[in-house]
């Protein structure tokens, strides 16, 4: 399968052309779903394999837009891209010929700045567009820029790009991170990796997705410790060999799919959920709404037709669910679980620290019914239950997406949602999943 093989694959259409999906609410959602890779952990990961001339192969990678473009990118900088199953690929970068991004495809997602790391620690320089991603307030990549300078890269930044080079190679050094960022943190740890000596990576993000990537460069040979923790330890190596490592399962699509069954009051089973490893915090966070469900050993069983009553704090006191690094609540479970306090008795605070344009799609909510107060960029106040009407309206980015899908599924009647292109970067296959779970939901 080649490069162009995933992309008809993974949404049947070119990417620029608008889609829709048209739902019909009220109906129950039930039976068994197996959660696919974590896009999160696909993207470090692929990107990772520019550090060595072998070849590197991942299962278990979803079928998503993120995808097509990452590996459009590896394509373009001279890799051989293949796959000789859905969702596995081998990655040779042998001759890396291209140190400037394809610009198209770098502006599509945000993660095509993870080619940073790898370029400079193997060519000694990259020539980056500004990356594109979810609009979700200001992302910058100021942290990013200030780590691979302290691991010893010239960076210009220019109005559109950047210009990265390490003329005298990378050298270990101990960085502080200026602020707990995943994908700078990846950055750092695949620039270490091949730099001369060691390196301590302080205030670094410790998220699953993170983990995995420091698991695959320790398999190809690198010395990553303290993974999983804030402050992780690299010790540079002359070269890195091939390697194969599985994708671990997506951590948000198993809290998206515990909203979708909680939302619709069906039962749901969720394989490999990996509920110690990935949802304590999750579940603190939903049984303040009063959501429950069964650890089954690697699985989640969600009940059917359960009562969604706010949990209050003490006293009394109106209860917040807010977001943060991990292991803190994901903030792109921020968006499920807020559809859910609408469905819920009480009133609760959704405070999303993290980025501060996240909550402005609740405009399609209150559209819908919801009982809602935006206080702030950051904060929400959701006093239910409201019954939800259908509605036709668009997906602003991933997770915002995602939502809508879950609150059309409760709503009475039909919801129209557009720009669901949007949804698809981060869910596989999403309308035949959730066909097969009862949906009524078409694509247009």
């Amino acid at each position: 399968m080649s490069v162009a093989d995933l992309q008809g694959r993974s949404t049947g259409t070119e990417p620029s052309t608008p889609r829709t999906y048209r739902i019909r609410g009220g109906g129950t959602l039930s039976g068994t779903v197996t959660p696919k890779g974590n896009k999160n952990a696909a993207l470090p990961m692929l990107a990772a394999a520019l550090l060595t001339p072998e070849p590197v192969r991942l299962a278990n990678v979803p079928t998503i837009r993120d995808v097509t473009a990452m590996l459009g990118l590896l394509h373009h900088a001279g890799a051989e891209v293949t796959s000789d199953s859905p969702g596995s690929w081998t990655i040779t970068a042998a001759d890396v010929t291209a140190h400037r991004a394809q610009e198209h495809l770098a502006r599509e997602i945000r993660a095509s700045f993870l080619l940073a790391g790898p370029l400079l620690a193997r060519c000694g320089h990259a020539i980056l567009p500004r990356p594109g991603g979810d609009r979700i307030g200001r992302r910058p990549l100021d942290t990013h820029i200030h780590a691979l300078r302290d691991l010893g890269a010239e960076v210009e930044v220019e109005a559109d790009s950047y210009l990265l080079s390490a003329p005298h190679g990378l050298s270990g050094c101990d960085l502080f991170l200026h602020e707990m960022s995943v994908m700078a943190t990846e950055n750092a740890v695949m620039a270490a990796a091949l730099a001369r000596g060691r390196t301590t990576i302080r205030n670094a993000a410790s998220e699953p997705h993170v983990q995995e990537l420091c698991h695959l460069v320790n398999v190809m040979g690198g010395v990553v410790e303290g993974i999983g923790t804030n402050c992780i330890r690299v010790e540079g190596v002359a070269s890195l060999h091939g390697a194969s490592a599985t994708v671990g399962p997506d951590h948000i699509e198993v809290g998206s799919f515990i909203g979708l069954a909680v939302a619709t009051g069906g039962e749901l089973l969720i394989r490999d959920a990996r509920p110690a490893e990935h949802h304590r915090m999750s579940r603190i966070a939903f049984e303040r709404l009063g959501i429950r469900w069964e650890e089954r050993g690697s699985d989640i069983l969600v009940p059917g037709r359960q009562e969604l009553v706010v949990h209050d704090d003490l006293h009394g006191a109106i209860p917040k669910i807010d977001d943060g690094p991990w292991p803190a609540f994901p903030p792109d479970l921020t968006s499920i679980i807020l559809v859910l306090a609408t469905q819920a008795q009480g009133t609760v605070l959704i405070h999303e620290k993290m980025f501060e344009s996240r909550l402005f799609w609740v405009d399609r909510l209150i559209g819908m019914g919801a009982r809602i107060v935006l206080c702030d960029p950051h904060r929400a106040v959701v006093v239910g239950p409201s019954r939800l009407y259908g509605q036709t309206m668009s997906s602003p980015d991933i997770r915002a997406g995602m939502a809508l899908v879950i609150a059309a599924l409760c709503a009475e009647g039909e919801s129209v949602i557009h720009n669901v292109q949007q949804i698809e970067r981060g869910y596989e296959a999403l309308p035949a999943r959730l066909r097969a779970l009862g949906a009524e939901i078409e694509e247009e």
